[in-house]
């Protein structure tokens, strides 16, 4: 994809809105294992702290929108403890990709007047309560509905069903187990500069390889980590966003919940090592007036090692088959032409379902990533950009990120973001 063919579409495409709505603040709480916390109180740890990066109060936040899988607490009750009265609320069942979809669901509705800032969040207890990796008394529950389907299949986690995309990429591509550990690789790197990682320590490819099987071919350092945690966005109109306390991330484009044809059982409509992002960027790209090659950072979702890379072959970042050789190649580190998930994302930092990595870019496009570069009288953060351990994760001039969600092979949504000039 270039930029004088999406020039030729560009007629064509949803401009209305691009540039029109902003991040204006970003909040998470400590990523933990065993928070002792309810979901409720993780939720308005996490949406004041937001607030608080805003320099916004009670009364200027009159939306809020969550998600989640039966394991979180909804927003009214949310939002009655922050002292927060809502025109508008909406509690929605999803996980992965769903961070970009309630973004664009947040703009619609403050397009369509029914409020005018919007406080998305995700609160769970990933680890202590509801596992993702469906151990402990998930495993336990009744099997109902589609799940009789899924389980002759012995699909009960998420890395026994994605596993066979990444089989078949292997068949096709000659991809390699290496190729993709080279993700835990580079994402490690970026959290050990961090301080809010779960997981600091830096890894090698014969590290990741040589940790124990899951299910094939994802190792144990294939996977992501289950921390608690609460993460918070705040959307506004642009023009609202610029009288707050920290410069606006301007969304240029979002796509939510794109999906392949039988998204529900993907792999009866092929090529199966394709992704719902091959889908997606028909519509991203076009209506963010860009390309994949002027985007300067990607926050991926990365469930495992492997999704990064379908996501970014099939977005555009790469050609299909590439993908191994991108994501090794030192392509995603930082110092690299197009470094990924700087805060470390779900293979690191933690597990939010997406949000952290959206929380990451805002940041990246303020230019105020927090690391241990030095502070100056000013409070302001003088990045060095030395990427060595402990050291910075700011990627000097920073303008486009895009992030890339992933709910499961057949189903993604997307957001380009730019810097903001005025």
């Amino acid at each position: 994809m270039t930029i004088s063919s999406l020039n030729e579409h560009d007629a064509n495409s949803n401009k209305y809105l691009r540039g029109k709505y902003s991040i204006c603040g970003v909040g998470e709480t400590t990523y933990l294992r065993g928070s002792t916390q309810s979901t409720r109180s993780l939720a308005t740890w996490a949406i004041s702290n937001a607030m608080e990066d805003a320099g916004m109060k009670s009364d200027d936040v009159d939306g809020m929108l969550s998600y989640s899988g039966n394991d979180s607490t909804f927003a009214p009750s949310v939002a009655g403890d922050l002292g927060i009265r809502l025109n508008f609320y909406m509690d929605v069942h999803g996980g992965g990709s769903s961070i970009e979809a309630l973004i664009g669901i947040a703009m619609g509705v403050i397009e369509a007047g029914m409020c005018k800032t919007v406080a998305i969040y995700r609160a769970m207890n990933g680890y202590s309560a509801v596992r993702i990796g469906g151990t402990g008394a998930r495993s336990a529950a009744p099997i109902l509905g589609d799940q009789i389907h899924h389980r002759a299949y012995g699909w009960q986690s998420a890395g026994q069903m994605f596993a066979p995309t990444f089989l078949r990429h292997m068949y096709d591509y000659g991809t390699t187990p290496e190729q993709v550990a080279a993700v835990k690789v580079a994402h490690s790197k970026h959290a050990s500069n961090n301080h809010k990682a779960y997981y600091k320590k830096r890894y090698t490819v014969e590290e990741v390889v040589s940790s124990r099987i899951i299910c094939k071919p994802l190792h144990l350092l294939d996977c992501c980590v289950e921390t608690d945690n609460a993460t918070c966005i705040i959307v506004t109109r642009t023009e609202r966003a610029r009288d707050c306390l920290n410069p606006p991330a301007v969304i240029q484009s979002v796509v939510g919940r794109c999906c392949k044809p039988r998204s529900d059982m993907h792999y009866q409509h092929g090529p199966i090592s394709t992704v719902a992002g091959h889908y997606a960027r028909d519509i991203l790209w076009p209506n963010a007036g860009l390309g994949p090659e002027d985007v300067d950072i990607t926050g991926s979702y990365d469930a495992f090692t492997f999704t990064t890379m379908l996501q970014l072959e099939d977005y555009g970042f790469c050609k299909k088959g590439e993908g191994g050789e991108y994501v090794s190649n030192g392509t995603i580190e930082l110092g690299g032409r197009r470094p990924n998930n700087t805060s470390g994302g779900h293979l690191c930092e933690g597990y939010t379902h997406g949000m952290n990595m959206v929380i990451e870019n805002t940041r990246q496009l303020r230019g105020n990533v927090d690391c241990s570069c030095p502070i100056d009288k000013n409070g302001r953060r003088q990045h060095t950009y030395n990427y060595k351990e402990g050291g910075c994760r700011q990627v000097k001039n920073a303008e486009v990120t895009a992030n890339l969600g992933w709910a499961m092979p057949g189903t993604g949504s997307a957001m380009v973001m730019a810097k903001d000039h005025r």
